[in-house]
């Protein structure tokens, strides 16, 4: 089975690949050096209809189908997964240009394990226990699919977030066309030929590469589509929400985040020093779970500073397919330009320690000029209001503030609009305790920050959305809820009946 030939098409649709007769040309281009890896149509509003009409008719029988087949099919889709290992991590490494060993031991393997988790849970959709709650009925829950998933997935994590999106949604038994980023689709055109291998039916997953403006948009407004899961910036999120509204759907966000990184004066040095440098530079820095902020109690606040900028100082930029390279490029030459405008902004307010715009040769020798690079960033005296505080960057930049008492840090790590995740780095229980009580996100670590689990939740509060993905928790986003009722007395006249007519 080859999984990585694309010349049939960039649109999966009811079990096949198909070309999109009247869209666009565009290419998806290699971050890293700037060369075309992949010409694709994108995607019309006619190619969603077709693909929310094959989801729709595969409906019926995939909702139909039992827990247990369900599972089985998930359980051979993981075993597929795990043979075409290499094949998606190099395909993956070369649209993102995330350095092959970040795909190979993290984006691979976790959607291996994923897929492996929602096999079980699909036979393990709880409800509430059957019982006379009135003393004249017998009650139960049943747990129904809600039907045809509309889903946006991100650039960033092209193949874990396809995961994230599909397989709660097929477990449950809807069916689900996936718009993923057009500049990112191919594993996830992998994933759903995938699926069609594992013997899950035609029209179940389908995939849709289009522009969001087209593609999305229309996706999220049809009609046919009962749900909407999107995962991408808390400004689209608003849009998405606001398109949703108007058909009632229902809508799972999972948008921006700016992670603070709380260290208390009595935290490992070393390990914060350490932790702090993986958790702000894992796939370049665009994760959305990345520790951006890092509070620092006074005490630690030099050593820390000079700690993250000597580690900054020897990562090593270069070919991603290079297994000793640390970090790759930026996905695009557009959002490098983005992320090296709010650093060479800061410099007008703020001290920027080490890092900005990358030139040069990598540490093998690439040069660095021909891609979307941009060297790890440490900047310092940035007021807590600042744009490099406040606003989502997503990229390699660290911005470090000192704090004093532990109420002054606590409140500054919850001093912005997003609440996805969060760290404290301490030896103390209770101070751990507080934090992880008072800090307003939808995971917090300690003493570690990024590792991700798929028997864990994953979500956020306030702007960073709501609704979960992995774990139990998520399939409670892709399933409704019945009450069934059934009269136990056998009775024509109920005793309820006299407020409407008759007397007791």
């Amino acid at each position: 089975m080859d999984l990585t030939s694309f010349n049939d098409g960039a649109q999966y649709i009811a079990g096949r690949p198909t070309r999109s007769p009247g869209g666009e040309p565009f290419a998806v281009v290699n971050p890293a050096n700037g060369a075309t890896v992949q010409q694709v149509e994108l995607a019309t509003a006619a190619d969603v209809d077709t693909a929310v009409a094959a989801a729709r008719a595969a409906l019926p029988e995939w909702s139909g189908a039992t827990p247990g087949a369900r599972s089985d099919t998930l359980n051979r889709l993981a075993g597929l997964l795990a043979e075409h290992a290499e094949d998606f991590a190099r395909v993956e490494t070369a649209q993102t240009g995330k350095p092959i060993k970040l795909s190979t031991e993290f984006d691979v393997p976790g959607t291996v394990d994923n897929t492996a988790f929602f096999a079980g849970a699909a036979r393990n959709l709880e409800g509430k226990a059957a019982g006379e709650y009135s003393g004249d009925h017998t009650s139960y829950v049943r747990r129904e699919a809600i039907g045809v998933i509309g889903s946006i997935a991100p650039w960033n994590y092209p193949l874990q977030m396809a995961a994230w999106k599909i397989l709660p949604a097929i477990a449950a038994g809807n069916t689900i066309v996936l718009k993923p980023a057009e500049i990112t689709p191919l594993t996830s055109l992998m994933f759903a030929r995938a699926c069609t291998a594992a013997g899950i039916p035609d029209g179940v997953v389908n995939v849709v590469t289009g522009a969001g403006r087209t593609a999305g948009e229309h996706l999220i407004g049809h009609p046919d589509v009962a749900m909407v899961s999107f995962t991408g910036s808390t400004a689209v999120g608003k849009r998405v929400a606001e398109i949703a509204t108007a058909t009632v759907k229902r809508t799972h966000l999972e948008l921006g985040g700016k992670a603070p990184f709380v260290v208390f004066d009595d935290a490992d040095l070393e390990a914060a020093v350490h932790g702090a440098v993986a958790a702000s530079l894992i796939n370049s820095g665009q994760d959305c779970t990345a520790a951006t902020r890092a509070y620092v109690q006074r005490p630690l606040y030099d050593a820390f500073v000079a700690g993250v900028a000597d580690l900054y100082e020897g990562i090593r930029l270069g070919d991603p397919l290079d297994p000793r390279t640390d970090m790759g490029p930026l996905v695009s030459f557009t959002h490098r330009d983005r992320v090296a405008g709010f650093v060479e902004r800061a410099r007008s307010y703020a001290t920027v320690v080490t890092g900005g715009a990358a030139t040069g040769k990598g540490h093998d020798g690439t040069d660095l000029a021909l891609g979307a690079y941009h060297r790890p960033t440490l900047i310092t005296g940035a007021a807590q209001d600042s744009e490099v505080v406040q606003g989502e960057i997503f990229g390699p930049v660290l911005v470090v503030l000192p704090f004093d008492s532990d109420e002054e840090g606590l409140r500054l790590a919850n001093d912005t609009p997003y609440g996805l995740a969060a760290s404290a780095w301490t030896r103390d229980i209770h101070r751990s305790l507080r934090a992880t009580r008072e800090i307003a996100a939808g995971c917090v670590w300690v003493n570690d920050h990024i590792p991700i689990i798929s028997e864990m939740p994953h979500g956020g509060y306030k702007a960073s959305g709501y609704g979960k993905d992995m774990s139990q928790y998520s399939l409670d986003e892709y399933t409704q809820v019945k009450h069934v009722m059934f009269d136990t007395t056998a009775t024509a006249r109920k005793d309820w009946h006299r407020t409407i007519f008759g007397d007791r």
